[in-house]
């Protein structure tokens, strides 16, 4: 696709929006064609722009996004939407779930979070449009996972153990994204502003969900060293 891609924020709190918008500006491939901090201004913007894509919260003064989005998915609208929200309920993820939801972003907003979510997002997109009428079964197995990959990148809600926030993990996380080689413990913590120890807590916890490998390099001098590096 060579045109970019058009997105609606709707998020009721100004400085939240204008944060994602200067987030979007950095993503190529996507413009923001308006910001709306109502439901109301969101149905009205929806109407009229009628965007490629929006952002959503889910708790407006007027109403729920959730709300929205049922009322823009009985409709005939071709907009997608990124939920970006603080709830973490697990009824309102499956909920946004059920209404088709491409992801679900929670805040604090990340910029490599939400950068991955529409880069995701515009290589959907382009693989659908260079699709000629007819898809055959490993065009839609393709598009059905890049679209699950979206989802599994998602921060999960439920409950993290002890000693274990999100924004930390998503940042080691971000880390290892695209990367092939494998790294200590001590490396990842410099490259997030933490120590080596906090890093290492992080790693094995990536590790036992695997989402990460770990291997022992017992190089030349000194004690043997944990390596980490994506499956």
């Amino acid at each position: 696709m060579s045109d970019k891609l058009k997105i609606l924020i709707a998020e009721d709190d100004p400085q939240i929006a204008e944060i994602q918008r200067r987030f979007v500006e950095r993503v190529e491939g996507f413009e923001v064609i308006g910001i709306c901090h109502s439901t109301l201004d969101a149905q009205d913007m929806l109407d009229v722009f009628q965007p490629d894509l929006v952002l959503l919260d889910i708790h407006f003064p007027d109403g729920s996004g959730l709300d929205l989005l049922r009322s823009l998915r009985s409709g005939d609208a071709q907009t997608d939407v990124i939920m970006i929200t603080a709830a973490k309920e697990v009824d309102s993820l499956s909920e946004a779930l059920r209404l088709g939801v491409f992801d679900y972003v929670l805040k604090p907003l990340v910029f490599d979070r939400l950068s991955g979510a529409l880069n995701q997002y515009r290589a959907h997109k382009d693989t659908l449009s260079n699709q000629a009428n007819e898809l055959s079964q490993q065009d839609i197995d393709q598009l059905l996972s890049r679209h699950r990959e979206s989802k599994n990148s998602s921060i999960k809600l439920e409950s993290l153990p002890k000693g274990i926030d999100q924004i930390t993990l998503d940042k080691i996380i971000a880390v290892f994204k695209g990367r092939q080689d494998a790294l200590s413990a001590e490396q990842v913590g410099e490259q997030i502003g933490s120590s080596r120890t906090t890093a290492r807590r992080y790693l094995e916890y990536l590790v036992g969900q695997d989402r990460l490998n770990a291997d022992i390099n017992y190089g030349t001098v000194g004690r043997p060293e944990r390596r980490y590096k994506t499956p």
